[in-house]
């Protein structure tokens, strides 16, 4: 077999130089063995028909080049549907999104509503309940609004309340990039307020009609004894991790609740006084304390995008008969029917709960109190189950193994119902307690974030014409700002001084 060794040796050096000196303009091996063939020296091609001279200049390019991008992305974000990009393992139907946007919304703050019309005046109460409705849904829809904005731009399935204020602000005007954490943040803290303040009332209303019942048959004993006695079989209930075996008690809290308030309604309906035995309107400063009570009672604003986002039809959410306008216009019937006829029934003696004002002698009067009791006693775990949502992930990232971050969610759940527990013993007024509640946290949740959301998200060009979409949210948001002022005020001196009128 002959070697070829050689030979490869021998072409390779030779492969390789004639490789390169086509760059020298001619073929040392033509010269020498190629006589015959013309050699013809490399022609350079002209740079300026190269196409190598496309890279010179970039500017311009580089502008189209982005300019389309941007074309492209806005076509996409305009074709782009978040509700067709959901996952949900339990999607609900209209009916069960509006039983739930009902029973969110109808709680302790309906049963305080004949005090909130004391506080108002017949006339004055029934209006303005009804416009307080109406705003409080009108900021729900921007919400959802801006939400749907926001997931087309981003191309996300769904944004809850606190990622909606950390995007609008985070994709808004350059001043404002900045502040989108300290939005989002401010968001959460609120959202742990208002269900915290919530969880304060329902230790209250538990505990004054328990007492009600409690003193007719037996004893009369303090408030506080009741709140004491309720705080161990609280912190035990509250230590239930998952939503799904809360879901139980909620339905039993829902029918006990329907059969209250038909029971109520029973009473008050009957042998109603004349109008002219009430006040048509109170004084200036008596308002805020209307405000934040029936603020308080309209604050369902946190649960709107999980509702929406849940939804197998989420299109039917919103629109003039969608879900949202039919559920917040039966709620806004409910809270001006029981808080008209029931101040036109009672008057100025009109308590803080309804309940607390039914006929003590009456055994179906006094199953009313026990049953509206019991289903805000079990309606606490899901208001508390929202806190615990925005505080956990920061106790997990600050502690590292399962067993600590078991220990340390169980010891924060303990903390928060004492932490309730101590607030209502602190002030068992009722009404002083649902204003304040209302004021502080439900105003800036319901009427003030929404408007400034709003303006963040579409500033400058989707305010529409001459800027009326920034005027009305201004307006709102100078409605609210004054509310969150003076009911604060007028809330907390009551709480100092219960006499003061």
């Amino acid at each position: 077999m002959e070697d070829f060794t050689p030979l490869l040796n021998l072409q390779g050096p030779r492969k390789m130089r004639n490789e390169r000196e086509p760059l020298l303009g001619q073929s040392v091996d033509g010269m020498s063995s190629g006589m015959d063939e013309p050699q013809h020296p490399l022609v350079r091609p002209d740079l300026r028909s190269s196409p190598e001279n496309t890279i010179v200049d970039t500017t311009n390019d580089t502008d189209s080049l982005m300019a389309k991008e941007d074309q492209t992305n806005g076509s996409l974000a305009e074709g782009y549907d978040p509700s067709m990009h959901r996952t949900l393992e339990h999607p609900t139907t209209n009916l069960d999104t509006m039983i739930h946007l009902l029973k969110g919304n109808v709680g302790t703050g309906i049963l305080a509503m004949p005090d909130a019309f004391k506080n108002a005046g017949l006339y004055v109460g029934l209006f303005g309940t009804l416009l307080m409705g109406a705003v409080c849904t009108h900021c729900m829809h921007i919400l959802v609004k801006c939400s749907h904005e926001l997931c087309r731009r981003l191309q996300v399935p769904s944004l809850s309340f606190d990622e909606v204020c950390h995007r609008a602000f985070e994709s808004g005007p350059v001043g404002l990039r900045r502040y989108s954490k300290l939005a989002k943040n401010l968001i959460n803290t609120f959202l742990v307020i208002t269900q915290l303040g919530f969880c304060c009332v329902y230790f209250v209303f538990v505990a004054a009609n328990l007492r009600e019942v409690v003193a007719h048959y037996f004893f009369d004993l303090n408030t506080r004894i009741y709140l004491l006695l309720l705080l161990i079989p609280m912190v035990l209930m509250n230590l239930v991790r998952n939503l799904k075996y809360i879901t139980p008690i909620s339905l039993i809290a829902t029918v006990l609740t329907v059969a209250g308030l038909t029971c109520t309604f029973y009473y008050v309906l009957q042998d109603l006084p004349n109008t002219h035995t009430v006040k048509p309107t109170a004084s200036w400063a008596q308002l805020p304390l209307y405000f934040g009570t029936a603020i308080y009672a309209f604050e369902g604003i946190g649960m709107v995008l999980p509702l929406e986002n849940n939804m197998v039809t989420p299109q039917d959410f919103g629109g003039w008969t969608g879900v949202l306008n039919t559920g917040m216009v039966i709620v806004a019937c409910l809270y001006t029917g029981v808080g008209f006829f029931g101040y036109l029934k009672y008057g100025d003696a009109v308590k803080g709960s309804i309940t607390l004002n039914l006929p003590g002698d009456q055994l179906l009067a006094q199953l009313v109190r026990i049953m509206m009791a019991l289903a805000i006693f079990f309606s606490y775990p899901l208001q508390f189950y929202v806190p615990m949502s925005v505080i956990t992930p920061h106790i997990r990232r600050h502690l590292h193994t399962v067993q600590s971050r078991q220990i340390g969610e169980y010891l924060t759940r303990v903390t928060l119902v004492l932490f309730t527990f101590m607030l209502a013993a602190m002030v068992p007024n009722l009404g002083a307690v649902i204003s304040l509640v209302g004021a502080v946290s439900s105003s800036t949740l319901a009427l003030i974030f929404p408007p400034i959301i709003e303006i963040v998200t579409f500033w400058p060009n989707g305010l529409g014409r001459h800027y009326w979409v920034l005027w009305k949210d201004l307006t709102i948001m100078v409605f609210g700002i004054l509310g969150f002022v003076f009911g604060t005020y007028t809330s907390i001196a009551q709480i100092l001084n219960p006499s003061l009128n």
